[in-house]
């Protein structure tokens, strides 16, 4: 066996594997198929027996639609546990009225993020669809009063309100005023 280093690396690397046949919804025969590498060594590469070949990864990427390096990123490191409000990322649409702050930024380990959102009295913003579909949202007014529209049901949310939905279509977020929104976004993949 290598060292605890290269033994972690390899684990989260057979984990990050597992995840996306099950991503692809494929069986280990499936995969198999599709890579030309045997189910055992697949599986014993999921369960991190075996330290996988740049080889064996090289064949994975291929099927998977990743570079090697996309691939290898997705595992580099635990998420940092802390994001200081500082190196939270702040994004305005000006022409909408719209504020977001990434509280708790997307991670190729997490599946979820926490989002700020800030709309102004009078805004108005349509999204056609989700960037996932079937994304899980949690949204919880904090300070005033949210519109939200998805699945043609309107939904009138109030400070302490909490509207839960999977996200299937297009949504509409309005601020009826008389003073701004503030929510907070919790937003989980599938």
């Amino acid at each position: 066996m290598g060292n605890d280093v290269e033994d972690a690396v390899d684990v989260r690397l057979g984990a990050r594997l597992a995840e996306l046949r099950a991503e692809h919804g494929w069986s280990l025969g499936e995969l198999a198929e599709r890579s030309g590498v045997s189910r055992s060594t697949l599986s014993r590469a999921e369960r991190a027996e075996i330290s996988p070949t740049a080889s064996l990864l090289n064949r994975l990427c291929g099927v998977y639609g990743r570079t090697m390096s996309q691939l290898l990123s997705e595992i580099e490191a635990e998420p940092a546990l802390l994001v200081r409000a500082a190196d939270q990322v702040i994004w305005e649409d000006k022409a909408s009225g719209f504020v977001r702050r990434s509280v708790s930024p997307p991670h190729a380990g997490l599946r979820g993020e926490l989002v700020e959102g800030r709309l102004a009295a009078g805004s108005d913003i349509a999204y056609d669809r989700p960037p996932v579909p079937g994304l899980e949202q949690h949204i919880w007014v904090l300070d005033g009063t949210l519109d939200v529209t998805a699945q043609d049901v309107g939904h009138r949310l109030a400070a302490g309100d909490c509207l839960r939905l999977r996200v299937w279509g297009p949504t509409r977020f309005r601020c009826p005023g008389p003073e701004d929104v503030r929510y907070a976004l919790a937003v989980v993949l599938p």
